[in-house]
């Protein structure tokens, strides 16, 4: 989901948010690094080259279904024989992680452990990681976005979830067996640790690299077997990483709070506030998102996440921010001025852990960490003395105020305009015999994009696939090797931006010449479940694990479903998935209501493995409504749809539509029109283009 293009957009931005935008055909992970060596010091700069890239190419691959015995189950996964592009390595070859598993276990014998457990994630739990901290993608070759290898003294696991089957089956080579989470008799990589793994095994992990809450769950699972976690002092993959990428280190710059709409202390006050509710002495920030959120600062450390490497501690009566200093430009920190005191980022788990120790922490009076902070990190605060509960700051963060909000309307408005531009001038493209392929389209509409007012960069990498590359959920092109765009075949795009007053997400599905049966019918299902969740009501409480059937009950009908989520939350000009809320089966998302202010994605889709892929997404905000009656003094939500590009009306099948359907896509046609055409009177393709396709059904 991702795009990363190798080039800087010059002159397109005017404040200094000026991220790469980039090409290669990474489903971006994004993030930082930091070695936590035996003194539990922080080591920053441990990258040692920029020169590579992550992509994308195409893959010529052969499965072999392998069965793996897991204590008393056997579950079967699969061993794939691919060529993929070398991960981390300068220029695009064929993928062998022979030396790379021979190395780590090498040292995996040197440190003593019988297993190793490669994360996705960096030491701040992020999603989308630094190239340097794309450890997993180095020693797997696959590099999607969620995932988590498992390394033995003989045998390598790949764990995922049902986005990236398919992609991690054409990646992986020979020398891994991939394990598909979710599936029957497939555990989770917690629990195969303690299923697969013999009695007394000692398992390496990097504890900058592991949640506190997950690494104490799996030690007691361990305990009864004899076996046990034991922190490395160096990351064993680093050590072998020999051009490993630098870290980036870009400025620093403060969001004007006309775009932010709440300064730093009145978030301050906030966050005070959720401390007195749980009497802690102290929070620990340490996700990306909501340090930049706390401080209303912005940055481009990571690709298409407007975030830098930061820490942040709040006590009672001191804010500390740990940062590279050089980073922070001259604005902000006047800004931060008597707000923030401003310290060293590698200085953090040392101030952290003479904090601690100043603190007087009790059983009642404790040091706040969020769920994904690290065993480093609780480590340093010392046993007992820290409470783990979601960050105050992702519940305070997730629900936007009416400043934000607006962003949010008027930045999916002109990003309307760019879809609308890119969508009239691809029909022309290919109606005039023009050979495109999936990485032209997404460079065109980035082109688009980069034209509008207070444009920042794309918001992930576009997904612009054709035909079978559609049912790869987060399928990316290569610019080298990817799909011509075919009229005879469906074409998916999910794209977005990030503006200042906003962040962008959206997918749109066409056909640019006859659509099958099959093909209405799935789309329009989709459709279906789209709208029924855009015009939900629910009592306030009411979570998205609660109303994700709403957005599947079309599709079960015909036997049918998909492997993501329905909905993710989304930031303000910050990442585009956010939490702590989302529509899904997550079981996470039922400890998050839905709230009045919250923005997130709507989303439903489904997948016909080689052969096409169909999504429909629009952001929309949670919001009050009035309804006749009000049951138990509640009160009600509903959604707003926020972004403005038709629905591809020759995909619907309008015998599947009842009218209320039809009603709800005529009047979402007509609001796209009205919000959209007046930015189009200088553009006569993309407004006569909006014109014809927003026309009513019946027309």
């Amino acid at each position: 989901m991702w795009r990363h293009t190798g080039h800087v957009w010059i002159g397109v931005s005017r404040l200094p948010y000026t991220p790469i935008s980039a090409r290669s055909a990474v489903n971006l992970i994004t993030r930082p690094l930091i070695a936590v060596n035996s003194s539990s010091t922080l080591s920053t700069f441990t990258c040692r080259s920029s020169s590579s890239r992550f992509s994308k190419r195409g893959f010529s691959s052969t499965a072999r279904t392998r069965t793996v015995a897991t204590g008393n189950t056997t579950v079967k996964a699969t061993a794939i024989h691919s060529r993929n592009e070398d991960m981390g390595a300068k220029g695009a070859h064929t993928v062998d992680t022979s030396s790379r598993l021979q190395n780590i276990r090498r040292l995996m014998r040197q440190s003593g452990v019988d297993a190793y457990v490669v994360p996705s994630e960096d030491q701040h739990s992020s999603e989308y990681l630094a190239e340097c901290d794309m450890r997993r993608a180095f020693i797997s070759g696959f590099n999607g976005s969620a995932g988590c290898a498992v390394v033995t003294l003989t045998e390598a696991f790949l764990f995922t979830d049902g986005r990236y089957f398919l992609q991690a089956e054409k990646q992986l080579d020979s020398n891994w067996v991939l394990m598909k989470q979710g599936l029957p008799d497939v555990p989770t990589w917690q629990d195969f640790l303690h299923k697969k793994l013999p009695e007394g095994s000692k398992i390496g992990i990097d504890a900058s690299l592991i949640a506190a809450q997950d690494a104490e769950s799996i030690a007691k699972k361990l305990e009864p077997l004899g076996s046990k976690l034991v922190p490395v002092p160096q990351n064993l993959v680093d050590e072998i990483w020999s051009d490993r990428p630098a870290r980036r280190l870009n400025t620093v710059f403060h969001l004007d709070e006309k775009f932010s709409g709440q300064s730093p202390a009145d978030k301050i006050v906030k966050v005070r506030e959720e401390m007195k509710k749980k009497k802690a002495k102290a929070v620990v920030v340490t996700m990306l998102d909501e340090v930049a959120w706390l401080f209303n600062l912005r940055g481009s450390d990571i690709d298409y996440n407007p975030v830098f490497f930061s820490f942040a501690i709040v006590t009672e009566d001191k804010v500390s921010l740990f940062i590279n200093t050089n980073q922070v430009n001259e604005a902000a920190h006047k800004y931060l001025d008597g707000v923030v005191d401003i310290h060293p980022y590698e200085s953090f788990l040392p101030h952290l852990k003479d904090q601690a120790n100043e603190l007087q922490l009790n059983k009642d009076n404790k040091i706040w960490i969020g769920e994904r902070t690290s065993l480093a990190v609780a480590e340093a605060i010392g046993k007992d003395r820290y409470l783990i509960e979601r960050s105050p700051l992702n519940d305070l963060k997730s629900i936007k105020n009416a400043t934000e909000l607006e962003g949010f309307r008027q930045s999916h408005i002109r990003d309307g305009v760019a879809l609308a531009k890119y969508f009239a001038w691809l029909e022309e493209q290919l109606n005039n015999g023009v050979e495109l392929n999936e990485s032209q389209g997404a460079d065109q509409l980035e082109k688009f994009r980069s034209e509008l007012d207070l444009f920042q960069g794309l918001s992930f990498t576009t997904i612009s696939s054709t035909g079978p590359n559609g049912a790869i959920i987060h399928y990316s092109p290569d610019p080298a090797d990817c799909a011509i765009i075919k009229k005879d075949q469906i074409y998916l795009c999910d794209s977005g931006a990030q503006f200042l007053d906003g962040t962008t997400d959206v997918t749109r599905t066409w056909h640019f010449g006859t659509p099958t049966a099959e093909e209405k019918i799935a789309f329009t299902r989709v459709l279906q479940g789209h709208i029924a969740i855009d015009a939900a009501i629910f009592p306030n409480g009411t979570t998205g694990f609660v109303i994700d059937s709403w957005a599947r009950r079309y599709l079960w009908k015909d036997g049918l479903d998909y492997r993501h989520g329905t909905g993710h939350g989304v930031g303000h000009f910050l990442n585009v998935h956010e939490g702590p809320h989302g529509i899904g089966v997550r079981i996470a998302y039922n400890s998050a209501p839905l709230k009045a202010g919250m923005t997130l994605s709507n989303e439903p889709g489904y997948y016909e493995d080689g052969k096409y892929g169909v999504r429909i997404e629009n952001i929309v905000l949670v919001r009050e409504v009035t309804t006749a009656n009000n049951f138990g003094d509640k009160g009600y939500l509903g959604f707003e749809h926020v972004t403005m590009s038709p629905i591809h009306k020759k995909l619907i099948d309008l015998g599947l539509l009842n009218d209320e359907e039809k009603a709800w896509v005529d009047n979402y046609h007509a609001e796209v029109w009205e919000k959209v055409s007046p930015l189009l009177r200088n553009d006569k393709r993309a407004l006569d283009w909006l014109k014809r396709e927003t026309t009513p059904l019946s027309s």
